[in-house]
């Protein structure tokens, strides 16, 4: 039932109780009850008249927050920033080193887009997406950085399902629609300075996407929006897609992951071999196993740029 029906209700009960209501008020000047019920009544009609409004550019653009289960995280292998200090950890602090330096343009030259990092392998099940994350991760703890971590393994986008969050919009969705602003997708998370940006919709030209200028205009932005970001690309294995080939070209730098005592040499020879134009590419050896006694990992490299190897204790 409607204000004005609620009044005029009441205003029939009050009659029938026998109160006087002078009709000539009632009809010229209703009461300040009815005169807000007939303004509210009104209101649709007169809005309805005039154009839509635009919505704010500025509330448009706000980014969403997600909630990544930590405890959860801790349980599937990989790096939580609320749990105990682990080996894990530890490997990582010693992996993100170098790249954190080559990206705040502290190594030896400075690195174009050094910021970008695409982790990459040369074959499937290699680990690459767990070393993504962890890297993400470990990154998100330093004092001085923030990290986004991109899921541009649009043929098999893995990142939201292994961080236990739904399927969203994202990469892809940003260069097919004009209409979508980067902020719009970006989620971020209860890891404060971690964000992500899901793969997004699949498109049958994921490829030519990724190679386009929109992609090169948004690593641009992505790469020079914020100074202290550090931006991790989950990408597909070198030798299974061109995606990642087409990726690779706007990179400052590139992991490949590799898997020991799993992946063939010339597998990896191949694979360095389609990234040879990117300025920097380090190797890390996963579930690399050491002849010490509490020690994984050791380090090998083939000459293509820098090569560092370390171990992780899980693909």
């Amino acid at each position: 039932m409607s204000l004005i029906e609620q009044a005029a209700k009441r205003l029939e009960q009050l009659r029938k109780a026998g109160v006087e209501i002078p009709q000539a008020n009632v009809e010229s000047e209703p009461p300040p009850s009815v005169q807000a019920a007939a303004a509210t009544a009104t209101a649709p009609a007169t809005s309805a008249a005039r154009p839509p409004a635009v919505p704010d550019p500025t509330e448009a653009a706000v980014s969403r927050r997600v909630e990544i289960d930590l405890n959860a995280l801790a349980t599937t292998g990989l790096i939580s920033p609320d749990a105990p200090r682990t080996q894990l950890a530890d490997q990582f602090r010693v992996i993100k080193r170098p790249l954190i330096s080559n990206a705040m343009g502290k190594g030896a030259s400075p690195i174009k887009r050094g910021n970008l990092i695409m982790v990459t392998s040369a074959i499937s099940g290699e680990g690459k997406s767990f070393t993504a994350i962890n890297l993400a991760m470990s990154i998100a703890m330093e004092l001085d950085n923030t990290v986004m971590l991109v899921d541009a393994d649009v043929p098999k986008p893995s990142l939201l399902k292994m961080l236990g969050l739904p399927a969203a919009r994202g990469l892809l969705d940003v260069l097919t629609d004009p209409s979508v602003d980067f902020s719009q997708v970006l989620l971020r998370t209860n890891v404060d300075k971690l964000s992500i940006l899901p793969s997004g919709t699949q498109h049958p030209r994921a490829t030519e996407l990724l190679a386009s200028e929109a992609m090169v205009a948004l690593l641009d932005e992505m790469a020079s929006r914020y100074p202290d970001r550090i931006i991790i690309f989950d990408s597909p294995p070198l030798l299974m897609t061109t995606e990642s080939r087409a990726l690779a070209g706007h990179m400052g730098q590139v992991v490949v992951v590799v898997r020991a005592e799993s992946t063939v040499r010339s597998d990896v020879k191949h694979a360095l071999a389609a990234i040879e134009s990117c300025p920097v590419k380090l190797m890390l050896l996963n579930q690399a196993r050491a002849a010490v006694q509490d020690g994984y990992g050791y380090g090998y490299g083939y000459g293509y740029g820098y090569g560092y190897g370390y171990g992780s204790d899980s693909a």
